[in-house]
């Protein structure tokens, strides 16, 4: 028995150079979507900022994640990572209790696998994203309901519905990694062992609570939106108010009074 992890280490790599730099310092074979490096056990990189290690020591992985490093861009503040144990002694392929089956020793098998393990920690790092979003701007609506104003001043406002949108454009942008990769347009016969990865870690009930926090931002995005277009349509009817009060005040004083 030993131990697969999958390690969320940025929001992207340089890959490009990453591979360079793996190339020429270690053996490596390039799939679409991925990389595998030669060595003791298996290490699998994938462009959106995941590694997946199998059956890797301590030291090796340290040593992996180092050399990751210069070239993650926008590295993740949380590391997200999950972690199995696999063996090759299996009656058939299947995942128990975070134990992974494999009726043989076979590199491409525990590719199709990791693709399925690196979208999960992806779909984790989105998860937490929304939720954090959705916790740090719960006020907002609490005060809307109980003062019926959120109490952000307008330039507030506007920064607020800056971000919620940048939160729901990330989140849209990363969304489409959660789709089959496009690996097994040329490997479909290995298909079968990612659609057993990803139903195990319940990939699609998850999207499905994921789109559902996305309304949520996206609702709270809405209501802030028509918040500022009140405040503003109501400083135009105050302004037009004014102004006609004035002009009454200018004809009062001109032409009853005669004093201007």
């Amino acid at each position: 028995m030993q131990r697969c992890i999958a390690h969320l280490l940025a929001k992207r790599f340089d890959f490009e150079a990453l591979h360079k730099q793996l190339r020429a310092n270690r053996g490596t074979t390039r799939y679409r979507d991925a990389v595998h490096l030669d060595g003791a056990g298996d290490s699998f990189i994938f462009p959106y900022g995941v590694v997946v290690l199998w059956g890797v020591n301590h030291d090796d992985e340290q040593r992996l994640l180092a050399e990751l490093q210069p070239f993650m861009i926008e590295p993740a503040a949380d590391a997200v990572h999950d972690i199995f144990n696999y063996s090759f002694d299996g009656e058939q392929p299947r995942i128990h209790n975070d134990h992974i089956y494999f009726t043989g020793d076979r590199m491409m098998e525990r590719l199709a696998v990791s693709h399925g393990l690196a979208q999960s920690v992806e779909l984790t790092e989105l998860e937490n994203y929304a939720e954090k979003t959705i916790d740090e701007t719960a006020h907002i609506p609490r005060n809307m309901a109980t003062r019926g104003t959120s109490r952000l001043k307008r330039r507030d406002i506007a920064r607020m519905r800056g971000r919620l949108f940048l939160v729901e454009s990330d989140i849209h942008l990363h969304h489409a990694l959660l789709d089959t990769p496009e690996f097994f347009w040329e490997y479909p016969e290995l298909e079968g062992f990612y659609t057993m990865t990803v139903k195990y870690l319940d990939v699609a009930p998850r999207i499905e609570v994921l789109n559902k926090k996305l309304q949520v931002i996206h609702d709270m995005f809405d209501m802030l939106a028509e918040e500022q277009k009140h405040r503003h349509s109501s400083l135009l009817e105050w302004i037009i108010i004014w102004l006609i009060a004035i002009e009454i005040l200018i004809f009062l004083l001109h032409d009853l009074l005669g004093v201007i």
